[in-house]
């Protein structure tokens, strides 16, 4: 597919380039983009040119992986990154510090989840590693429905198993589930 662009009065999803690697090694190197995702660590320059390179662009023209920057309208700087993968159906995102707090990832979720459905999924599934609750912040607040604990798909930075929490957005507007999200896990965030 030819990457698309998806904005917003207040986001600008587009894709990502060489351009914006010091803004993605910055952004890798936050102890919470590190502590919640597999980007390698430590994170160099080598690592954000690889992901454009291997990932971003291959990804979109094998209609594998649909990855776009972050960025508020109006700006070229890249806040983060939100990724949609085909064959799960499932979506991923990180912010950099700076970008927290202002709705951006909710506006870029929305986004995403809405181009998806335009694209014809039924549904679209998000997973965090259990305790990221700034995610899961986000994740409800689109209205995902929690469908519980598990393994993550997306294996530990190690390869191994960690444990996740689970939800999906139906296409239909139906709750995916009548599982309530977990109480602990919002008593300090505000998505």
């Amino acid at each position: 597919m030819i990457p698309v662009v998806l904005e917003s009065a207040r986001v600008r999803l587009d894709v990502p380039t060489r351009a914006d690697t010091a803004a993605i090694v910055a952004g890798c190197q936050d102890p919470d983009v590190a502590r919640w995702t597999t980007v390698p660590q430590p994170y160099g320059a080598e690592h954000a040119r690889s992901f454009v390179d291997a990932l971003v662009g291959p990804g979109w023209a094998s209609d594998r992986e649909y990855t776009w920057a972050v960025r508020r309208s109006g700006s070229a700087l890249l806040e983060g990154v939100i990724g949609y993968r085909t064959e799960r159906r499932d979506v991923g995102f990180w912010l950099a510090p700076s970008a927290r707090g202002a709705g951006l990832a909710h506006e870029a979720l929305e986004l995403v989840v809405a181009w998806a459905f335009e694209q014809g999924a039924p549904d679209v599934a998000w997973e965090c590693y259990e305790g990221n609750t700034a995610s899961a912040a986000v994740a409800r607040a689109a209205g995902f429905s929690f469908t519980g604990n598990g393994p993550a798909v997306n294996p530990g930075r190690d390869g191994g198993p960690t444990p996740a929490w689970h939800a999906r957005r139906r296409a239909d507007g139906t709750a995916a589930s009548d599982l309530s999200w977990p109480s602990a896990s919002f008593a300090h965030s505000v998505p």
